[in-house]
């Protein structure tokens, strides 16, 4: 073999040996975007315990089931694969998270997963007629402002305790005291971080929007419900509010012995508020998905109101019992969507 062939041949194979290394750090490279598909469908029964004696001897067969979106950073396969796979979309960055940070983002998820498991427990004991009674701990920090003095010091889910070593019964007696300091004012905050750590910041008192001082947070109240017998829930690495429901559900069941699964398999999401209404969540044909897949019979889905607002914002939108019909027909499954609006309705539908 001549000289000038065996340089070809290698050049040849060098070429090939670099478009192979292009394309696969084309598929494999982390890319701006975000892959949302189905997740997993979970016992709420291996996460839920009811700290008394089981009331009653319950299915074997049966449980009740939160179900989850699956959430991975997109990549060149990712996106090939969300482009030939139904329930697969694709999102930015700025959708998913709009200007937080990644651990911002996460720590909004605890936040919204630990207040889940709170009002379920309070929802809970309200519909068993069982005492508790609500301690208020404070204020949750859901945003800081730019302008703000306590940027890069207060996180989303640090919890606000007191202001200037005054302790206060609730968010509104916090503001009402930040609100007559003047604006400028020196002004100490006392709080607790996300490790459960009491800190102290000092900073000043900024003009917000309705011309009085502020310290320029977001912020909602932290109260944690106090019960006998006492509810722990352990849902591991699973974030957000969704699971609010089926919490609910299976404290409710745990705590009065009732059997509402009675031999079945039953899955669902959905916000719980106060008032019992069940709230609108996303990706709930994911969760359809997720929950087909696995095995569930009955798929309670919320029956959410849609407001002028909405259909203004999105002219096509939908409830969520409406898109989770949607997805169970493209999908051919026997599995039964069930329209609730409140936990009762659940409860009712469950106990017929």
């Amino acid at each position: 073999m001549n000289k000038n062939k065996k340089s070809f041949i290698k050049v040849r194979w060098g070429i090939a040996s670099l478009v192979g290394i292009l394309v696969l750090i084309g598929v494999l490279l982390p890319l701006p975007y975000y892959v949302e598909m189905p997740g997993t469908t979970e016992n709420v029964g291996e996460m839920v315990k009811v700290n008394q004696p089981p009331l009653t001897q319950t299915s074997e067969k049966g449980s009740l089931n939160l179900t989850t979106v699956s959430m991975m950073r997109a990549t060149g396969a990712s996106l090939l694969y969300a482009a030939v796979t139904d329930f697969t979309d694709v999102y930015s960055k700025a959708d998913m998270m709009g200007n937080q940070t990644d651990a911002d983002y996460n720590r909004m998820n605890a936040f919204y997963m630990a207040s889940a498991q709170n009002a379920a427990i309070y929802e809970a004991f309200k519909l068993a007629g069982k005492p508790f009674e609500l301690d208020y701990k404070g204020v949750y920090v859901l945003d800081v402002m730019k302008k703000s003095t306590f940027k890069d010091i207060l996180h989303i889910a640090d919890t606000v305790t007191g202001v200037n070593g005054q302790s206060f019964k609730s968010s509104e007696e916090l503001m009402t005291y930040i609100k007559a300091q003047k604006i400028g004012a020196k002004i100490s905050v006392q709080y607790t971080n996300e490790a459960g750590e009491a800190k102290s910041a000092d900073g000043k008192t900024i003009k917000i929007a309705d011309g009085k001082a502020g310290i320029g947070i977001t912020l909602v109240d932290h109260t944690a419900v106090k019960s006998t017998p006492e509810v722990t829930i352990n849902a591991g690495a699973i974030g957000g509010p969704s699971a609010g429901m089926m919490f609910t559900l299976e404290i409710y069941a745990q705590l009065t012995g009732q059997d509402l699964t009675r031999g079945r398999e039953i899955a669902g999401t959905g916000t719980i508020e106060q008032d019992g209404k069940i709230g609108r969540i996303g990706g709930i044909d994911k969760k359809i998905a997720t929950a087909s897949r696995n095995g569930a019979e009955i798929f309670l889905a919320p029956d959410d109101a849609i407001t002028k607002e909405m259909k203004k914002a999105e002219p096509g939108v939908k409830s969520n019992y409406q898109e989770a019909l949607t997805a169970a027909k493209k999908l051919k499954t026997k599995m039964k969507i069930v329209p609730v609006k409140t936990v009762q309705d659940a409860l009712d539908y469950l106990e017929k």
